[in-house]
C-alpha cells in the first residue's frame, strides 16, 4: 500500500491524524501509545464533523484547563473556537494514566529536545514509531531554532514542546506505523496569505518555521488567496520527513481514502484527503498489480542535459551545490569532446517531473548553457526507511532498502564518517558494524 496526501487545504498535526484514522490506522494502537506518553491535562476528541457538505473524520487534543500552552495562535490555525457539528457526537478518550494530577499547562510550557526525546525514548510505542516521532521533532526543531537564532538544544519549545503538538506528531508516527506505507508522496502544500498573532506581535502567513521547514527539506508549496494560514509548522514538519516524492502519481488504483477535518471554515471544503492506493499497469485494460507481486515502485522523472566548454570546474561545483538544493535527485559531470576537439562537460541532472522548471532555471541561472534537453523517463525506486541504531562508539545512521524480496541495508557515509573520525577507527571498519547493528535490530 501506497499512500499521497492531497494538501489542497493545507495540512496540520491534528488534520494529518484524523485523516490517518479515517483511512484505517488502529485507533486501539493510538490510544495506548499516547497513554504511554503519561502526559497530564489532556483528553482527546475523537468525532466526525461536516465540511462544506462532507463527512470528515475530527481529531481534537484538548487541554483540560481551557487553555493552549502555545506562545503562538498559528501551531493551530484550524480554530478550536469553532463548534463541531452536533449530528456527529464526539467520543472522548482520556490518554493520560488516572493516577496523574491534572497539572496547569504552563508549567509544561517550555519543553526542549532532551525532554522531547525522554518523553518519547520511555514511552510504549513501537522503535519505528518513536525513530518517526524523533524525525519530525528534529525537522522542526531545526527550523525553529533559525526563526529564533538560537541553537538547537536551546530552543525553549512552547510550540513544539506543547502537549498538542506532542500528541499531533507521536500520534502521525503511531498511525503511519500502523499503516506500514510502501511509500508517501504530498501534493504541493496550499498556503493562504495575510497574517497571523502570536505573543511576539503579528507575523506574516507563511509563518517563519513554515518557511524554513520548506527551504530544509524541498518543500513545494502553493499560495492561494485564502486569508488566514492553512499549514502549520506541525503538518509541515510532517509533509517534510514523511515524503519519499511530491505531486499526485502518474497511474494508480485507489483503494481507499481518508478524510481529517480542518477547524476552520474555508470557501471549500476544509479537509485534508489521504488516499491509499496501487500503482496501475497500463496496456489495454488497466491491471493493477497486488502488493505481493511488486517487485518496486515506479515513477515518473526527468533527466536534464546541457553540454558546457567555457566554464570553470570552480563555478560548476557551485552549480551541482545550487541544484542539490534546488530539488535536484542527481547531478553528475560527464566529460566530453566538442566541436573544434574542445575538451567539455555534459552536466545531467535527474529531478521529478513537476520540479523541471525550476531545475532548468538553476541550470541556466548558474551555468553558461544556453539551452537544455529535457527527456522524461520511468525509474524503478526501492522503498526506504531511515534507521537510527546505536554502536558501541555511539548513535549512528543506516537506511533500509526493499526492492520486491531484496532487502538491503547500508550505513550512511557521513555518519560513519563522524564516528570513523572522533574514534580513530578505519571507515570501513565503521560501516561493518553499523550495519551489523541495523540487520540485527
Amino acid at each position: 500500500m501506497k499512500l499521497y496526501f492531497e494538501c489542497n487545504s493545507g495540512i496540520s498535526g491534528d488534520m494529518t491524524v484524523a485523516a490517518l484514522l479515517d483511512l484505517g490506522a488502529d485507533r486501539e494502537q493510538l490510544e495506548q501509545g499516547l497513554r504511554s506518553l503519561h502526559l497530564p491535562g489532556y483528553h482527546l476528541h475523537i468525532g466526525r464533523a461536516s465540511k462544506c457538505g462532507v463527512d470528515a473524520c475530527d481529531f481534537d487534543v484538548h487541554l483540560e484547563d481551557g487553555a493552549h500552552e502555545h506562545s503562538c495562535a498559528h501551531e493551530h490555525p484550524h480554530d478550536h473556537s469553532h463548534p463541531h457539528d452536533h449530528d456527529h457526537p464526539h467520543d472522548h478518550s482520556h490518554p493520560h494514566e488516572p493516577g496523574h494530577s491534572h497539572e496547569h499547562s504552563r508549567s509544561h510550557a517550555h519543553r526542549g529536545m532532551p525532554e522531547i526525546r525522554e518523553i518519547i525514548g520511555h514511552s510504549g510505542i513501537s522503535e519505528g514509531a518513536k525513530r518517526l516521532a524523533l524525525q519530525i521533532f528534529e525537522a522542526l526543531a531545526l527550523a525553529e531554532s533559525k526563526a529564533h537564532n538560537l541553537p538547537v538544544d536551546e530552543v525553549h519549545f512552547h510550540e513544539v514542546g506543547a502537549v498538542d503538538s506532542i500528541v499531533d506528531i507521536v500520534g502521525t508516527a503511531i498511525c503511519i506505523d500502523s499503516l506500514k506505507p510502501e511509500s508517501v508522496r504530498f501534493s504541493p502544500l496550499s498556503e493562504g496569505v495575510g497574517s497571523v498573532r502570536c505573543q511576539h506581535g503579528v507575523i506574516p502567513v507563511p509563518v517563519s518555521a513554515v518557511v524554513n521547514l520548506a527551504a530544509d527539506r524541498g518543500i513545494p508549496m502553493k499560495i492561494t488567496d485564502i486569508s488566514g494560514e492553512m499549514v502549520t509548522p506541525t503538518g509541515a514538519a510532517i509533509a517534510g520527513v514523511l515524503a519519499d516524492g511530491w505531486g499526485a502519481p502518474e497511474n494508480w488504483q485507489i483503494k481507499k481514502i481518508g478524510i481529517g477535518a480542518g477547524k476552520k471554515d474555508f470557501p471549500h471544503a476544509n479537509i485534508l484527503r489521504v488516499f491509499a492506493y496501487e500503482d496501475a499497469r497500463m496496456g489495454g485494460a488497466d491491471v493493477t498489480s497486488k502488493p505481493e507481486a511488486q517487485i518496486g515502485g515506479v515513477d515518473t522523472v526527468c533527466q536534464l542535459e546541457a553540454n558546457i566548454d567555457d566554464q570553470t570546474g570552480e563555478s560548476l561545483a557551485y552549480a551541482m551545490d545550487k541544484l542539490f538544493e534546488a530539488g535536484a535527485l542527481d547531478c553528475w559531470f560527464t566529460p566530453i569532446i566538442m566541436k573544434k576537439s574542445r575538451p567539455a562537460v555534459t552536466l545531467g541532472v535527474i529531478c521529478r517531473k513537476e520540479d523541471k522548471e525550476r531545475i532548468a532555471g538553476v541550470m541556466l541561472a548558474h551555468t553558461s548553457t544556453i539551452g537544455i534537453r529535457v527527456t522524461q523517463m520511468e525509474r524503478f525506486v526501492c522503498s526506504r526507511e531511515p534507521m537510527k541504531v546505536m554502536t558501541r562508539w555511539g548513535e549512528a545512521l543506516a537506511k533500509r532498502s526493499v526492492y520486491g524480496d531484496q532487502i538491503r541495508v547500508t550505513a550512511e557515509f557521513e555518519s560513519a564518517k563522524a564516528i570513523a573520525d572522533s574514534q580513530g577507527r578505519p571507515i570501513q571498519q565503521v560501516m561493518e558494524e553499523i550495519v551489523r547493528v541495523a540487520v540485527e535490530g
